[in-house]
């Protein structure tokens, strides 16, 4: 990984419920108390999703929580916020969505060069059984690294 990367926050739950493909970088549109916010790395992406209106990406369910040491001039903590995407990665992403069964959903937000970034995957929605399979692999992962068998 880069040394210039200092991750603020990541998805956790988004690699759980779907399938992840096609990560993109992109900016994020943000005011000045969010920018402080996330600097003391405050940031939750926990029901996050991206939404394609009238061209443009956006950002909903995004928790910035509110600066403490901001003025009046705080931000809403879960405001839609602006993706920064080329238009023909926005039309790449919407011909996507439209085929059919999947969203697009953010998975890090992290500083790069002192810019605040998000990487955005396309997903596809788990079924159960596959959710299951997922944590039958990983505890059986974390059996085999640490060493301990059930004999």
């Amino acid at each position: 990984m880069n040394k210039n990367i200092k991750i603020i926050a990541q998805n956790k739950k988004a690699s759980f419920n779907y399938y992840l493909s096609e990560f993109t970088e992109c900016g994020i549109a943000l005011q000045g108390t969010e920018i402080k916010s996330l600097r003391v790395h405050n940031c939750t992406l926990g029901d996050a999703y991206v939404v394609f209106r009238n061209g443009e990406a956006e950002l909903l369910n995004v928790h910035i929580p509110i600066y403490e040491q901001g003025n009046i001039f705080n931000h809403d903590p879960l405001r839609t916020r602006k993706l920064l995407l080329h238009k023909k990665e926005i039309n790449w992403f919407m011909e996507k969505i439209k085929k059919g069964g999947y969203t697009v959903v953010p998975t890090k937000v992290y500083f790069s060069h002192g810019k605040v970034k998000v990487e955005i995957a396309l997903a596809k929605g788990k079924k159960e059984y596959d959710k299951r399979e997922t944590i039958k692999n990983r505890d059986l992962a974390r059996e085999i690294k640490g060493g301990h068998y059930d004999d």
